[in-house]
């Protein structure tokens, strides 16, 4: 097998998250020698977590590259590249990583593929899985340049029980890369915890449809209580939230909207694929771009007052035939007599 380099940035703690984990499950999986190339402003704790792992560990730490920006994640990225001389090189598919190593893969002269659901050896040869057209078609393919940048998806590996030494990792520092940049980054602005309603670790996947704005029985609309009803349902259940491209459109419409809900929240039609162990969608009709977007959800249930709308055709686990608002008032009386 040849030579991996599996890169890496660091959390605002040092750590390596749980993608980053992910990846590094996939690249002992290959077999071949391993090099672990760590980014980030401090870079010894993620070292640790990973130095029972026998992989080689190399590094370029400092304040500049304690936030993303791609003059600097570039830079790095390609130091390392070049220092552990890898054909493979494995990443995880996070937004930084996406937005900095396709400029890297130019300049190494290699080739880069995205969106990797799976990877592995076939034949002696690394093979990639991935979707195309909007996750209808799988497809699994090889290449013979190299260097080869792989972004792989999370949710394809288990990360590795590795057990922690008492001892400080050996960590070889590189010097930090010469790097033209006009970016300084100022601040960091992120929403309050409270707010917060993307989830990626979460177990459960709540996606609401544009049933919670439209005209209930009483002929009246109630998106103040659907928002109350949704946020504490996310909050309650700790729960991720996801939206039908119907729901989010509103706002252009002129209709009665969630000002929670972004495009961000979107599932199908856009290519996101959640990775939720379970999911629960609520007042949406099912469309097959919604259902292709949850094609790695384990575990599909709906709620829907029309019992022959398209969650009921085959596409879902279960299916509650009832009104949403009262399903899931019952459940927030259930999970408050709970706690």
């Amino acid at each position: 097998m040849e030579p991996i380099l599996l890169l890496a940035h660091t959390e605002e703690d040092g750590t390596l998250a749980k993608s980053a984990l992910e990846a590094l499950a996939v690249a002992l999986s290959l077999g071949g020698p391993l090099t672990v190339g760590l980014v980030g402003q401090d870079v010894q704790p993620a070292a640790n977590q990973v130095a029972s792992s026998g992989a080689r560990i190399l590094a370029i730490s400092g304040a500049a590259y304690a936030a993303p920006r791609y003059a600097t994640d570039a830079a790095a990225a390609e130091a390392l590249a070049c220092a552990a001389g890898a054909a493979l090189i494995l990443a995880p598919h996070t937004s930084r990583w996406a937005r900095a190593l396709p400029g890297v893969a130019s300049r190494l002269v290699g080739r880069i593929d995205t969106h990797a659901t799976r990877l592995a050896v076939q034949n002696d040869v690394p093979a990639v899985t991935r979707w195309y057209y909007r996750q209808r078609m799988e497809a699994v393919l090889t290449r013979s340049e190299r260097p080869w940048i792989v972004l792989l998806e999370v949710g394809q590996a288990s990360p590795p029980v590795l057990p922690q030494s008492p001892n400080a990792a050996a960590i070889e520092f590189l010097a930090p890369p010469n790097h033209a940049t006009r970016t300084t980054v100022q601040d960091i602005q992120a929403p309050q915890s409270g707010q917060q309603t993307i989830r990626p670790d979460a177990k459960l996947l709540f996606v609401a449809g544009a049933g919670w704005t439209k005209k209930q029985a009483d002929g009246a609309v109630h998106a103040a209580e659907a928002e109350e009803l949704i946020l504490g349902f996310l909050g309650s259940a700790n729960a991720s939230l996801g939206g039908s491209k119907s729901l989010v459109d509103l706002s252009g419409e002129g209709q009665s909207v969630l000002p929670f809900m972004t495009h961000l929240n979107q599932v199908g039609q856009t290519g996101s694929t959640p990775r939720h162990p379970k999911g629960l969608s609520t007042c949406c009709h099912g469309e097959e771009p919604h259902v292709v977007g949850w094609r790695f959800i384990t575990e599909r249930r709906a709620i829907n007052l029309d019992p022959n709308c398209g969650w009921a055709r085959g596409k879902a686990d279960v299916v509650y035939v009832g009104d949403a608002f009262q399903v899931v008032r019952e459940i927030l009386k259930e999970l408050g007599a709970r706690s």
